[in-house]
């Protein structure tokens, strides 16, 4: 379940495992009441918080929702942490109340997170912001990229700290061999599949990047 939140309409994505019931939230960068009403309709209990990187839109109120919930929170890389550190100013500038907070668990490429029986890897995906990562659950072709990749443009790289290449080479090397029938949901704006974006995507399509 895709949950948009904040005025920069980040989606945040509520899921869950059938098996036990118990779910996790992908970023709740604002707008609690919205993600708790979505969780009580969802019918699950949530295990854990998960963050893909430190801007506000995406991890804002993360902490605040994590104390009141009394669960923990994993992510992202911990090269993001001067992003996390920041967010009660950048909160100011974007009209979000942010709280700066301290993740249970910073996370490397490599590392598996779980939630209930789910078991989802980690890809360090730096560009966006070097601490940037992605979770991918391989069994149902879904990966949650947060602002790597977009249904037709590529995350910004003009933040402190961006890197543009770094950017390419992650999502050529870290998010392609996961399958074109890999669908995936985007930090904002619609979902789409890696396979439609290396035909279309005109930053990193395969004839773009060949040429």
């Amino acid at each position: 379940m895709i949950v948009p939140v904040t005025p920069l309409q980040q989606n945040c994505t509520l899921f869950w495992c059938t098996r036990t019931n118990r779910g996790a939230l992908v970023d709740p960068g604002g707008d609690l009441p919205k993600l708790k009403d979505a969780v009580r309709q969802a019918g699950c209990e949530i295990e854990k918080i998960l963050i893909t990187h430190g801007h506000i839109d995406h991890c804002g109120q993360a902490g605040m929702l994590a104390a009141e919930l009394g669960v923990p929170i994993e992510g992202p890389h911990e090269d993001d942490r001067f992003w996390i550190a920041q967010l009660e100013d950048d909160g100011r500038r974007y009209g979000i109340d942010g709280r700066v907070f301290e993740p249970d668990r910073w996370l490397v490429d490599g590392d598996e997170v779980t939630v209930g029986e789910l078991r989802l890897g980690v890809r360090h995906c730096p560009g966006h912001t070097p601490g940037h990562v992605v979770f991918h659950h391989a069994p149902s072709r879904l990966a949650i990229v947060g602002d790597v990749l977009f249904q037709g443009s590529i995350g910004r790289t003009d933040f402190p700290r961006g890197n543009h290449a770094d950017l390419i080479a992650a999502i050529t090397t870290r998010l392609w061999p996961m399958g074109d029938d890999t669908h995936f949901v985007p930090g904002h704006g619609p979902m789409s599949t890696f396979g439609h974006e290396r035909q279309t995507n005109p930053f990193v399509a395969d004839r773009v990047l060949a040429g």
